[in-house]
């Protein structure tokens, strides 16, 4: 009993903290999908990110809305028709404060399913198929799982337990994100004619890293959040409310699963290539949050060990076997993650388990504890249905797409990048900051007298010669002042891959070895005639220098001819 004088109502106090609660956590939930955004951008090409971005933005924006207006109401619906759930409607218009707040805490779990499926499906998914199917999941393949289970349907009358939702949010995610990627099939030149595999390594590790941890902080309020009421009324006095039993369990087995799904990640990468691989830690710590958010609150701290070190350490060889046996290119490794680690720690939490129930009054010694043979089959079943769903709904959806032209974009596109050709964007623009004004250059204005000026003299011994040059991406701002203070014309600009001087060098992504010998560069064309051409090549020899292998080179190469097309003009002055 809580020793406070009140003035007011216990029942008023408790019911407002208690949603006041609910709605941050639900907020914390909510900000997992910036975790997600910057983890799956990281793991794709660069020009796929503005893609991987929007489709998480909208996996929200639409997701929610038909969640709203018949998902939830679907939810309710199958448990009242499967078993023995007491609400359900099929709309949320009218049903007051604390209403909309349970709907909007449900809400963030289901768009948490959601989203994951978009890693899987990365690079190649038109983005109007991926809308489709969001709406579809938001609408009827999510809420059928939760009506069969969290709103009492007929699986939670096996007896069937998740948590907060390590097979009914995250493992349907995963199993959803395995059988779209299948049926969409790989991205191109991911597998060899021979079925031999090409890594295809993300752009950006530091994203993946910072997404991994930005969802891993929002995953306290995924599984701590979902344990408590903070206060309850008893006898007319405010007290501690339900689940602070379990609170801390619950708390100490998250934080135990994400340490060691990492270690076990990293072991088994370790041990097969002999290096930690850094994109398997970051996966393995989000396997072994999943691996014990389906059971945290019935699990010895052994418990959570145990299952996180095996939902760690099976990601790096579930990942294997769909890649180089089942063939499947799943981008961001939503299966591993999510799907099998799910299934795992649901299947396997008896093992460690205080006995079904929670135990109140703190820690359980470590070990195996009240191991029944009847406590695995409803886990097994329900692991089973929800599979077996989850699979059918998805294969049939993206079969349906795929059947009708409308599954993946053009060939064309895919190799142009969907950021352009799906949104008309360039997530990293190497080339300029669209500056205008004389002599505009990534770093701003030059002086007046400076002002780049059309060309057509009679320098060079009056021939009209071209400048060719190949240099580091990042010098290219420096290279066009440079040759804005010797006075160059416009200059021509191409993004480039090549091989020189410079080694190649040896990557690995996901324990994969891959070798880069096609390095990055940008080509430089500046064709001048009264400017000396020796002049441009120097100011592009000085400005790109960083001394290091791999600077570049210039190149100066006659001209025969030059013809003005606007007014006709040929030779020199036509430059």
């Amino acid at each position: 009993m809580l020793d406070v004088a009140l003035q007011v109502d216990p029942a008023v106090v408790a019911e407002g903290v208690n949603w006041l609660w609910i709605l941050v956590v639900t907020f914390l939930i909510f900000f997992m999908h910036a975790g997600f955004a910057m983890l799956e951008a990281g793991q794709v090409r660069s020009k796929n990110v503005a893609n991987q971005l929007t489709k998480n933005m909208l996996t929200w924006s639409i997701g929610v809305i038909v969640f709203f207006l018949l998902g939830a109401g679907v939810s309710g619906l199958v448990g009242q028709l499967t078993g023995a759930g007491e609400y359900g409607s099929l709309t949320q218009f009218g049903a007051g404060n604390f209403g909309w707040v349970n709907w909007l805490y449900g809400a963030v779990f289901a768009m948490t399913m959601a989203t994951i499926v978009s890693g899987a499906v990365a690079g190649r998914a038109k983005l109007r198929a991926y809308v489709t199917y969001t709406f579809l999941v938001a609408a009827v393949i999510y809420p059928v799982v939760t009506g069969m289970t969290w709103a009492g349907g007929f699986v939670s009358q096996l007896g069937f337990h998740d948590f907060a939702g390590g097979m009914i949010v995250h493992g349907v995610g995963g199993i959803a994100g395995l059988t779209a990627a299948y049926m969409l099939g790989a991205r191109m030149d991911r597998f060899g004619e021979d079925g031999s595999v090409n890594v295809i390594p993300g752009h950006s590790m530091t994203f993946a890293v910072l997404g991994t941890l930005v969802l891993c902080f929002g995953w306290y309020g995924f599984n701590v959040g979902t344990s408590v009421n903070v206060f309850a009324v008893e006898s007319g006095e405010l007290v501690l409310g339900a689940g602070w039993d379990i609170v801390g369990r619950v708390a100490l087995n998250t934080t135990l699963g994400m340490a060691m799904g990492a270690l076990g990640a990293g072991a088994v990468a370790l041990a097969r290539t002999g290096k930690v691989d850094t994109l398997y830690v970051a996966n393995g710590m989000l396997a072994g949050l999943v691996g014990v958010t389906g059971t945290a609150d019935v699990l010895t701290p052994m418990g959570g060990l145990m299952l996180g070190l095996l939902a760690g350490a099976q990601l790096p060889i579930v990942f294997e076997i769909v890649e180089k046996k089942l063939k499947i290119d799943d981008v961001c490794a939503v299966f591993p993650v999510h799907g099998s680690a799910g299934a795992l720690g649901i299947i396997l939490f008896p093992l460690w388990s205080t006995g079904g129930t929670a135990i109140a009054g703190g820690v359980v010694p470590g070990g195996i504890l009240s191991v029944e043979a009847s406590m695995f089959v409803p886990q097994i079943l329900g692991t089973a249905i929800i599979t077996l769903w989850t699979v059918l709904a998805t294969a049939l959806v993206w079969g349906l797409f795929k059947a009708a032209g409308q599954a993946r974009v053009s060939p064309g596109h895919e190799r142009e990048g969907l950021d352009i050709s799906e949104h008309g964007t360039n997530t990293y623009p190497e080339f300029g900051s669209g500056s205008t004004g004389p002599a505009a250059t990534d770093g701003g204005f030059v002086e007046e007298d400076n002002i780049v000026r059309p060309d057509g003299g009679v320098a060079n011994d009056g021939q009209i010669k071209m400048v060719t040059a190949f240099i580091r991406p990042d010098k290219l701002s420096d290279v066009k002042k440079g040759l804005a203070e010797v006075g160059a014309p416009s200059l021509s600009v191409t993004n480039i891959s090549g091989r020189g001087s410079q080694p190649a060098k040896t990557g690995q992504w996901r324990g994969e070895e891959y070798s880069v010998d096609l390095h990055q560069k940008v080509k430089l064309e500046c064709v001048v005639a009264d400017i000396p051409a020796e002049d441009v090549a120097e100011a592009i020899r000085d400005s790109a220098k960083t001394g290091e292998p791999g600077d570049g080179k210039v190149f100066i190469l006659p001209v025969e001819n030059a013809y003005q097309i606007r007014t006709g003009e040929v030779g020199p002055s036509a430059v």
